[in-house]
């Protein structure tokens, strides 16, 4: 588990809120020399507080409206020595439009999230998703809006 200080949230807030700002330009509004920013932005990237550095992209403005979560149920029992997570994970990675998918508890084991171009789009990345012959079961629920986005930088901001 990895804590941070104050200096350290100002600086991941003010690249969350600006990521094109700079080292030179954080260091002049975060009142610290620009070796200190950039050692800060090292540990925090080494210890995986950040995680990456790439553009933001809504899968909405690449032609992607629709988007659903899909709880699915998985056979129970082990091939090969191993547990029915690994295979099913395998094959929802080679499904582009599957953007997330977590271990839960509760009635189902998966739960992913996912996106298409259509409904009538959703029902074929849906029949991809169940394609895996673990998977035993499918509910799925469409998005009717975003009423918060993911988001992070509520943690990061509780720091004291």
């Amino acid at each position: 588990m990895s804590t941070i200080d104050d200096l350290d949230a100002q600086v991941v807030l003010l690249f969350a809120r600006e990521p094109k700002i700079g080292v030179l330009e954080a260091s002049r509004r975060l009142g610290v020399a620009r070796g200190t920013v950039q050692a800060r932005l090292d540990r925090l990237e080494r210890s995986g507080v950040i995680t990456g550095w790439g553009p933001a992209v809504d899968p909405v403005a690449l032609g992607f409206p629709v988007s659903a979560f899909a709880t699915l149920q998985i056979a129970q029992a082990p091939q090969h020595g191993k547990g029915a997570h690994q295979p099913v994970a395998a094959h929802l990675r080679a499904i582009p439009e599957v953007l997330e998918a977590y271990t839960i508890t509760g009635e189902a084991d998966l739960m992913v999230r996912l996106v298409a171009r259509s409904n009538a789009d959703l029902q074929r990345v849906i029949d991809e998703v169940v394609a895996s012959p673990v998977v035993v079961r499918a509910s799925t629920v469409i998005v009717l809006a975003t009423e918060i986005a993911p988001r992070v930088t509520p943690l990061v901001e509780l720091v004291d």
